[in-house]
């Protein structure tokens, strides 16, 4: 699936290619979806998880705090002929009140120099705090109580964010939690950039030139 990526948007990489992989059965556990399946994307960006979903059949509401990838999302959905219901705001604020079917996310998870996540810029897109788990932690308290019975968060990180520490969060909010896909990409120019300071927190080893994302599952029983 193609899309468009505006300027001042997170362009498509491989985080984003593992959830619309899993989504579209390229993986040996492809992830049941009731018919008309209510799905959000949180951190939608370009749109391009969200499209993967709504190519299945699924009713999606996609969110992001940037103005400019909401329009994006809105772009991509006209040009893919797909309906897409986009909503403006802070992570889960916008659909307060409502439950899905699937929760998908690809949220900024890497660790920063930075105490705060950036209020504007690029780097709004990737960088988390110190620890990289600023929005990650958020996800893993509100999230779950917007899921459905049988419902299903998925949630794209990277290993230097800690996924236990998400798996930790996601139990103790009664949910069955997991590690669903293990996936290894050289070092992209952020992290390569950083490397030094990485190195400094005890995150990264002097010969390390490859990051570890990984898909968490969570599914809410009852």
């Amino acid at each position: 699936m193609t899309t468009v990526t505006l300027p001042g948007v997170y362009t498509p990489q491989d985080d984003t290619d593992l959830l619309v992989r899993y989504l579209h059965h390229e993986y040996l556990r492809p992830e049941p979806l009731p018919p008309r399946a209510e799905v959000l994307d949180v951190g939608t960006g370009t749109g391009a998880v969200a499209l993967a979903a709504a190519r299945l059949g699924a009713r999606v509401t996609a969110v992001d705090i940037s103005w400019r990838a909401a329009l994006n999302a809105k772009v991509n959905a006209v040009l893919a002929r797909l309906p897409l219901h986009v909503r403006r705001g802070d992570l889960l604020a916008p659909v307060s009140g409502r439950s899905f079917d699937l929760i998908l996310s690809n949220p900024p998870y890497v660790p920063a120099p930075a105490a705060a996540c950036p209020r504007r810029g690029s780097a709004r897109a990737w960088d988390a705090g110190h620890d990289g788990r600023l929005v990650l932690n958020r996800i893993c308290q509100d999230a779950p109580e917007l899921l459905r019975p049988g419902g299903v968060l998925l949630l794209v990180q990277s290993a230097l964010s800690r996924p236990e520490e998400s798996l930790r969060q996601l139990r103790a909010m009664g949910l069955r939690a997991g590690i669903l896909k293990h996936h290894h990409i050289t070092f992209g120019p952020v992290l390569r950039s950083r490397k030094s300071w990485l190195r400094g927190r005890g995150l990264v080893e002097d010969d390390d030139e490859k990051e570890e994302l990984v898909i968490v599952r969570a599914v809410r029983l009852g």
